[in-house]
């Protein structure tokens, strides 16, 4: 991982923008090409990082592209690198947004933008199967059996037991909580 020091605001700003002016289909599809970004191709930060500061960013209200943009911008350059990476996140959809509004009536009714918007609905539903995969790929292979039996918990808990979503988050990050005081606690009593 680089020092913060060697992390360019320009190409935090560059890479945030790109990526959210060339992805579609919602928060989820962003991830991994953050990943891609940040992690493998910059190095700014470590896979593992990358993947706990989206889940941070998941489970804090509002767009997971937006939020994991905040995070990954605070961690690398502080309050002025989430600044940086808000604008850089919200910006192309803005400015998108604002264009598609103004001929709003001609894409409606035009049937080769209804077939192309289908077409990307499966894109989507593919990368964020991709994503789910690559993340639960990643907890087997850790065999980090705690993260497991919360991934199989909640599940049971949403489809099954029909809990608010609310709930299981915060059930899910209280046991982590306590699972890693509990774990790092040891560690200090078996090295003190």
């Amino acid at each position: 991982m680089e020092n913060n020091h060697e992390v360019s605001l320009r190409t935090m700003f560059c890479s945030t923008f790109m990526l959210s002016m060339l992805t579609f289909g919602g928060g989820f599809v962003i991830v991994p090409l953050m990943k891609k970004r940040f992690v493998d191709e910059l190095h700014w930060i470590e896979e593992e990082e990358m993947m706990d500061l989206i889940a941070i960013a998941q489970s804090s209200p509002g767009a997971i592209a937006v939020n994991g943009s905040i995070i990954i911008g605070y961690r690398l350059k502080g309050l002025i690198g989430a600044l940086v990476n808000i604008v850089a996140s919200v910006l192309p959809p803005l400015i998108i947004l604002t264009l598609i509004s103004s001929c709003y009536d001609a894409f409606r009714s035009n049937p080769a933008v209804s077939l192309v918007m289908r077409g990307m609905q499966a894109g989507v539903a593919a990368v964020i199967v991709d994503v789910v995969w690559n993340m639960i790929r990643g907890l087997l292979q850790e065999r980090n059996r705690m993260a497991v039996a919360l991934l199989v918990l909640a599940l049971v808990a949403d489809l099954i037991l029909k809990l608010n979503i609310l709930l299981i988050l915060l059930l899910c990050g209280g046991i982590g909580t306590f699972h890693m005081l509990s774990r790092e606690k040891a560690r200090k009593e078996r090295i003190g």
